[in-house]
C-alpha cells in the first residue's frame, strides 16, 4: 500500500509541473521572445468576454499515469492475475494521467475586442494577467513575431511619435 503512495506523490508533482509550464497570460514573456524589438500599436478595448484556453495533452501525463498505475496494480494478485492488473492499472493510470495533464493546463482567459487608431476592429485572446482590463481603456498591442499580447497604455505616449498602423499581414 505504500508503493502505491509512493507512486502517487510523483504523479501529483509531475501533474502540477505540467500546469505551469503552459501559460498565455501578458505577464509572460517567452524565452525566444526576450531581447527582440517588438511592434507596438495603440488601441481601445471595446468588450472584454471571459473565455477559457483548452488544456493540453503532450502524453506526458498519460506516460506517467500509466506507469504509476502499472506499478501500483503490479502488487495485486499473483501470476497471471498480476500481469492483469498491471495492464488495467497501467490503462486506468493513461485516462487519470492525460485528464490531470488537461486539468491542469487549461487557462482563464479573455477575448477583447480592440478598435485600433487607424479604425480597424480585431480580436485577441490571451491568459488574465495581472492588469484588469475594462471596456474604454486606452491599451497597447505588442507584436513579436506571430504573438500578441494586450497590455494598459502608458500613461503617457512620447511627444511627436506617430502610432504605427497594424498591416494586415499581421492577421
Amino acid at each position: 500500500m505504500n508503493t502505491n503512495r509512493l507512486l502517487l506523490i510523483p504523479t501529483l508533482v509531475l501533474a502540477s509541473v505540467l500546469g505551469a509550464c503552459a501559460t498565455s497570460s501578458p505577464d509572460v514573456v517567452r524565452r525566444d521572445e526576450a531581447q527582440r524589438q517588438s511592434v507596438v500599436y495603440d488601441a481601445v478595448v471595446l468588450s472584454i468576454r471571459e473565455v477559457k484556453i483548452d488544456g493540453s495533452q503532450s502524453g506526458v501525463g498519460g506516460v506517467a499515469g500509466a506507469v504509476a498505475g502499472g506499478v501500483a496494480a503490479s502488487t495485486v494478485g499473483k501470476g497471471r492475475g498480476s500481469d492483469v492488473a498491471s495492464v488495467l492499472g497501467a490503462i486506468a493510470g493513461a485516462a487519470v494521467g492525460n485528464v490531470i495533464e488537461r486539468s491542469g493546463t487549461t487557462e482563464d482567459a479573455e477575448e477583447l475586442l480592440l478598435q485600433f487608431s487607424n479604425g480597424e476592429r480585431r480580436t485577441i485572446v490571451q491568459g488574465k494577467g495581472q492588469e484588469q482590463l475594462r471596456p474604454g481603456d486606452a491599451v497597447i498591442v505588442i507584436q513579436t513575431g506571430q504573438r500578441f499580447r494586450v497590455v494598459r497604455a502608458p500613461a503617457r505616449a512620447a511627444a511627436g511619435a506617430p502610432a504605427p498602423v497594424p498591416s494586415p499581414a499581421g492577421r
